[in-house]
């Protein structure tokens, strides 16, 4: 599409991209709205509903523990019936252009990988719920099995291997956050000369601290999100727009 038929901000993104050659992707809960995942912490986020789980609890209850599983198993999030959107096809198209060298993703569903972004480009900050694992000693556990009997029998899952406590595999409040995927955020984020923040409030640290570390690094910083930020003063670009068709017609 010719630069003379978009609009201002899609010309102005578009500018910042064709100029850059190491591009970092930040993802909130707002890219995947637009699959029909419902956000956290929005006017219709799922916290203003339920109370999350803490992780101290889950650990120290079994009935808390059986909570979190009935919670994940009502579909009340959409997970298993959610596809990527334009949003992530767009972030996709920069990645096979060169242009997006990591994904880091507040995000658990997985939706990255699906549009065709390598795992291994993806950095996941808080986690993956497609699947669970053991406190104890890491195993990966499938959910399909401990589904079935949690249904059928309301069975809460414990390892195979150790006996230790079965869990998502995503980062609850009140559990650490994963060294490894913050070491290798904070390097993409240091060594990138585009940050581009989509979809998140940037309000949970340390995570949201990202953008401001790029941007006190040198790069430039944008953020594409419905609503206002902390960090709006400090971009070189914002734009309050929905972010699949901003972003399709940036790359297009």
């Amino acid at each position: 599409m010719d630069d003379n038929r978009v609009p201002d901000h899609v010309a102005a993104l578009r500018e910042l991209i064709r100029g850059s050659r190491n591009i970092v992707v930040f993802t909130g809960a707002g890219i995947s709205t637009e699959s029909g995942i419902p956000d956290f912490r929005g006017p219709k986020g799922v916290w203003n509903t339920q109370t999350p789980i803490d992780f101290r609890d889950f650990v120290a209850s079994e009935d808390v523990r059986r909570d979190s599983w009935r919670r994940k198993f009502s579909g009340e999030l959409n997970l298993e019936n959610a596809a990527p959107n334009a949003g992530h096809l767009a972030i996709t198209s920069l990645v096979e252009a060169g242009k997006v060298s990591h994904v880091i993703t507040q995000n658990v569903d997985g939706l990255h990988q699906q549009s065709g972004t390598p795992d291994d480009i993806v950095i996941e900050l808080h986690g993956n719920a497609s699947y669970a694992s053991c406190l104890s000693c890491g195993k990966r556990v499938e959910l399909a099995p401990i589904k079935a009997d949690f249904i059928e029998h309301g069975t809460i899952p414990y390892c195979a291997d150790c006996g230790g406590i079965v869990k998502t595999a995503t980062i609850s409040f009140g559990q650490s956050m994963p060294v490894i995927e913050m070491e290798k955020a904070e390097t993409a984020s240091l060594n990138c000369d585009l940050f581009i923040a989509i979809g998140s409030s940037l309000v949970v640290y340390p995570a949201a601290g990202f953008p401001r570390l790029a941007k006190e690094n040198g790069a430039g910083l944008v953020i594409i999100n419905e609503q206002e930020t902390d960090l709006d003063p400090f971009c070189d670009l914002v734009l309050h727009e929905q972010i699949g068709a901003t972003l399709s017609q940036a790359v297009d």
